[in-house]
């Protein structure tokens, strides 16, 4: 673990912005700019634009020997991927280090699903498109066993909700569910809201609830599909791996959610990284601490999908 790297990424993520208040669209061209700096392994996918459940999604697939399997045959199974940006920007391209480097380790494809924004579209139309597209992934013949949820900060919040959106919808469940810093509770009232202001380099809580306004647009925060990690029952969920790094304001998103989880019987994964900020695994290829991770998230995705194929076929 480099001390140095997280210094640079952390000067990296504290360069100072405009002053004042920023418009909508002055907020998504500065994260648009912050995310092309990242690192995408493009000689190991390709990319195509396509669409999922009525919504445009970018496809993005593994070439050469990262799609294949140890029996030379190809690998099987879907990524749905969420990207962050706070319910209110971000968008696959956004995103792509991340889908990228989960797709270039596993050998598996993904559909990375460009969902509608607040605040001209704000909750819950953000859910009701991830559930369509997963609904569009079924409705193709796609197995659930062999599809993973992923996402990033509002889009993690999203992988969980999708699930609970699609559970009592009577869906099935997908194999597994891979978390990278959650947004998890839109009632803002984890402890680390307060203890990592300041230490977190990219948030504070007045520019959490400046964004999560516009999501909400006056709905209740206490609601389960809005805070999941301290209102909602998660009984029924698959397996969760949550990835979360210790100096973020939203570092009790992922632990509320990892402890109700369990309590819910939820088998769980909650995987903290010292001395990172807010979905650090976009720095692969300039923190170790993030190819690490993204290690970890790999590994854990092909063991849930090898998983879910050996039960189907005892059951089959």
């Amino acid at each position: 673990m480099s001390r140095e790297q997280r210094i640079q990424v952390d000067k990296i993520l504290r360069q100072p912005g405009p002053e004042g208040p920023r418009s909508v669209e002055e907020i998504r061209a500065g994260f648009r700019q912050l995310m092309a700096r990242m690192i995408v392994p493009h000689s190991s996918i390709r990319t195509a634009p396509t669409t999922l459940g009525g919504r445009p999604a970018l496809h993005v697939e593994p070439t050469g020997r990262a799609g294949r399997g140890a029996d030379g045959g190809p690998n099987t199974g879907t990524i749905l991927y969420f990207h962050g940006g706070g319910w209110v920007f971000g968008s696959p391209e956004t995103a792509l280090s991340l889908t990228g480097n989960l797709v270039a380790r596993t050998g598996l494809g993904a559909y990375s699903l460009d969902y509608r924004l607040a605040p001209e579209h704000p909750f819950p139309a953000a859910i009701e498109d991830t559930l369509s597209a997963y609904r569009a992934l079924l409705d193709r013949g796609e197995d659930p066993s062999a599809i993973v949820f992923a996402g990033d900060s509002a889009g993690g919040g999203l992988v969980v909700t999708t699930c609970l959106a699609a559970r009592d919808a009577g869906l099935p469940m997908p194999a597994a569910i891979l978390v990278f810093s959650p947004g998890a509770d839109a009632t803002r009232t984890g402890d680390s809201m307060d203890t990592k202001e300041g230490i977190d380099p990219i948030f504070t809580r007045a520019a959490l609830e400046h964004t999560g306004a516009m999501y909400l647009a006056g709905a209740d925060p206490r609601q389960p599909l809005l805070s999941p990690a301290v209102h909602a029952d998660l009984t029924g969920l698959p397996p969760m791996l949550i990835q979360v790094g210790s100096n973020e304001v939203l570092l009790d998103d992922s632990t509320r959610l990892a402890a109700r989880a369990s309590a819910a019987g939820v088998d769980v994964i909650l995987d903290v990284t010292a001395d990172v900020p807010h979905v650090f695994q976009s720095f692969a290829g300039v923190l170790d601490e993030a190819d690490e991770a993204l290690d970890r998230a790999a590994l854990f995705v092909r063991q849930r999908i090898r998983a879910g194929g050996t039960v189907r076929t005892s059951v089959g």
